[in-house]
């Protein structure tokens, strides 16, 4: 879009310098008329160059905001996916470290009836 209305401004631009040239060397006018023409000329050219540069300058604007929304929906998007993955990661280590409790509780145990035992041993030997 961009490349297109630079070529389109050069083509217009190139069109009035070319115009105007033409009309000088061809003017059947007198020279202070053909200058007001002319000025006159460029004047229209210059407001459809400012025409051409707002309504540009406006699509552009209107694209830029449209990609920023459409990059927010995805962050936002993206961001919300992370949260879900790590809230899941966060029970699948709770339930683990749960997991890991009850099989020390369970190791200490045995280790204790180990002890009582030993100490059973010792005292009836």
């Amino acid at each position: 879009m961009a490349s297109n209305t630079g070529q389109t401004l050069l083509a217009l631009l190139t069109g009035a310098a070319i115009g105007a040239g033409i009309g000088i060397l061809y003017a059947p006018d007198k020279g202070s008329k053909t200058r007001k023409q002319i000025s006159k000329e460029a004047k229209k050219a210059r407001k459809q160059l400012d025409k051409q540069v707002k309504e540009t300058s406006n699509t552009l604007s209107e694209k830029a905001q449209k990609a920023r929304l459409n990059f927010e929906e995805k962050l936002e998007s993206t961001l919300s996916s992370a949260s879900y993955k790590a809230d899941d990661i966060l029970s699948a280590m709770e339930d683990k470290l749960e997991a890991l409790r009850k099989q020390n509780a369970k190791l200490q145990l045995e280790a204790q009836k180990e002890q009582t035992k030993t100490k059973a041993k010792k005292a009836t030997s």
